[in-house]
C-alpha cells in the first residue's frame, strides 16, 4: 500500500526526532509513505529519506496561503497513493481532499484538536473559518480517526452526516520513558531549593492559558514554593511580565525549551489550565511519572486521572492539594516565600485535596508496536 501523509510537524525533518521514528515505523508496515509538510522557505528544511520506504516533502512556500497548492503541486510527483492522510480537517484537510480527488485515492482524515470547544473559535478569525472547512472535509472523508472520545462526542453534537463511524485512536506516549526517568546531578544540586515544585509544561501560546497557572500560583500563595515553566511561544515575553505583574517572578522559573521527563520527576504537582485540547499529552506523561495533575477539563484529562478544575477555581484547587494532598519535605535552604506578597494563604484552602502521587489511567497501549499496528490498520481500513 502506499500512502501520502499531508501534516506541519516539521520535526520530521529530523532524523533523530521522535516524529521521524514514527514515520519509519509506519512506513515499513505500509511499504510505502510519502509525507508533504506544510513549511515555508525561511524554515530552511529540505526534502529528505528517513529510510527505504519513507520520504519526507518540504512545501517550502513563500507564503502560508500558498500551502494548500504547493502540496497538491507537489503530489503529481509522486507515485499515485491509495490514501491520503491528513493530519487536520483544515488546511492539510483542504490539500487532502483535492490531492484524493484528483488522483482517486482514499481521503482518510485525523482529528487531534477538539475544534468544536467554543475556545477554540473564540481564540481567533482563522479558527472561525476552520470550523467551516473541518465540516466540508470531515463529510468526506472515508475513515476518520480521533484522539479521545471527547471529541468523538463533540462531533455527535453536529450533523455532519459522516460517511465512517470515527475510530478513537489515542496518541502514543512513551510512558516508560517518563516512568523510568532520571534526574540530572545539575538539576538534583536545585531540588531541595523549594520545598513545593509546581509545573507547568507547555506552548506559550494563548490557547495554552499559562497565564492562568501564574496567576493560580501567586493567588494560591504557598509557602516555600516555586513555579516552573517549560516551553517556548509567542506569549514568552508577555508571561514574564504577567509574573512581575503579580508579584512572583523570583519564584517564576522560565526554562525554555527542553526534555521535561526530569522536571515530572521533581515537581510535586502539574497544572494543564489549556483552554481546549483534542488530548493532552503532557497530562499523560506527568501522570506516567508519578506527578499529580490539576487541569482544565480538556481532552483526556479526566479519563487519564487528573483533578479536574474550573478556570476560576484553579487557585483554590491548588491550596486544597497543598493543605491535604501535597507531601511534605525537609524545609527550604532558600528564602522561604511569604505568602502575604500575593494575598493568600495556603491556610485558606477547603478539605478536599488531591492524591499525593500520580497514577496514570485508561492508557490503552502495552507497548509502540501495537500502537504502530493500530494505528496503520485505520488508514489501511481507509480502502
Amino acid at each position: 500500500m502506499r500512502v501520502l501523509q499531508i501534516g506541519t510537524d516539521r520535526t520530521i525533518f529530523d532524523s533523530n526526532s521522535a516524529s521521524a521514528s514514527r514515520m519509519r515505523a509506519y512506513g515499513k508496515r505500509f511499504g510505502g509513505l510519502d509525507i508533504i509538510v506544510f513549511s515555508l522557505i525561511k524554515h530552511g528544511v529540505q526534502d529528505t529519506n528517513l529510510s527505504e520506504h519513507v520520504r519526507v516533502h518540504a512545501t517550502n512556500s513563500f507564503f502560508r496561503f500558498m500551502y494548500v497548492w504547493g502540496a497538491v503541486w507537489l503530489s503529481f510527483k509522486l507515485p499515485k497513493p491509495d490514501v491520503v492522510s491528513v493530519q487536520d480537517p483544515f488546511e492539510t484537510g483542504i490539500a487532502g481532499w483535492l490531492i484524493a480527488r484528483l488522483r482517486g485515492s482514499a481521503l482518510h482524515v485525523q482529528l487531534h484538536t477538539d475544534f468544536l470547544s467554543p475556545e477554540f473559535s473564540r481564540l481567533s478569525l482563522l479558527n472561525r473559518l476552520r470550523v467551516q472547512i473541518a465540516g466540508f472535509v470531515l463529510r468526506r472523508a472515508s475513515r476518520i480517526r480521533v484522539v479521545s472520545e471527547r471529541i468523538k462526542r463533540s462531533l455527535k453534537t453536529k450533523n455532519y452526516k459522516l460517511k465512517t463511524e470515527p475510530t478513537v485512536l489515542p496518541i502514543f506516549v512513551d510512558v516508560e520513558k517518563y516512568r523510568n526517568a532520571q534526574v540530572s546531578p545539575k538539576l538534583a544540586a536545585h531540588e531541595h531549593l523549594f520545598r513545593t515544585k509546581l509545573l507547568v509544561v507547555s506552548r506559550l501560546e494563548p490557547e495554552k492559558n499559562v497565564g492562568l497557572a501564574i496567576h493560580a500560583f501567586a493567588k494560591a500563595a504557598l509557602e516555600n514554593s516555586c513555579l516552573i515553566i517549560i516551553g517556548e511561544g509567542r506569549e514568552g515575553e508577555k508571561l514574564h511580565q504577567m509574573a512581575i505583574q503579580r508579584g512572583v517572578s523570583k519564584w517564576v522559573f522560565f526554562e525554555g525549551q527542553t526534555d521535561p521527563a526530569q522536571y515530572y520527576k521533581i515537581a510535586d504537582l502539574l497544572l494543564a489550565p489549556s483552554r481546549y485540547e483534542g488530548y493532552g499529552m503532557v497530562v499523560v506523561e506527568a501522570l506516567a511519572a508519578g506527578t499529580p495533575v490539576i487541569s482544565t477539563d480538556v481532552g483526556v484529562a479526566r479519563e487519564a486521572g487528573a483533578i479536574i478544575a474550573e478556570e476560576d477555581d484553579f487557585a483554590k484547587a491548588i491550596t486544597n492539594w497543598f493543605a491535604n494532598g501535597s507531601s511534605t519535605g525537609e524545609s527550604a535552604d532558600f528564602v522561604a516565600r511569604p505568602a502575604a506578597t500575593t494575598g493568600g494563604s495556603s491556610t485558606d484552602a477547603a478539605t478536599t485535596g488531591g492524591p499525593k502521587e500520580g497514577k496514570l489511567l485508561n492508557y490503552p497501549y502495552k507497548n509502540f508496536e501495537e500502537y504502530v499496528k493500530a494505528y496503520c490498520k485505520d488508514i489501511e481500513s481507509s480502502t
